[in-house]
């Protein structure tokens, strides 16, 4: 319990190495904002009414679909061994 409870701690540890506590700084606040605890953070400072979290929610889950897609699309795109390297140009 006691070993687990440790390695997440260091898993969410940023080392100040040299006194450069600029470098630590920016390390932890892309961490942080990868994480999306950053966002989380800003969501929640202030209230957000039902419908604005409902339009909020669908708009997210809007845009992964798209990236989705998108990523999907361009993956298609970029593949070398296609039979007909340009689809729909003859």
């Amino acid at each position: 319990m006691g070993m687990r409870r440790h390695a997440q701690f260091l898993a969410r540890t940023v080392f100040v190495q040299n006194n450069d506590i600029q470098k630590a700084s920016r390390t932890l606040n892309g961490i942080l904002s990868r994480e999306g605890i950053l966002s989380q953070f800003r969501r929640t400072r202030y209230y957000e009414k039902p419908c604005q979290t409902r339009r909020r929610v669908n708009f997210e889950m809007c845009k992964a679909i798209y990236n989705e897609d998108m990523t999907r699309k361009i993956k298609f795109i970029l593949r070398k061994n296609r039979a007909d390297p340009y689809p729909g140009a003859s």
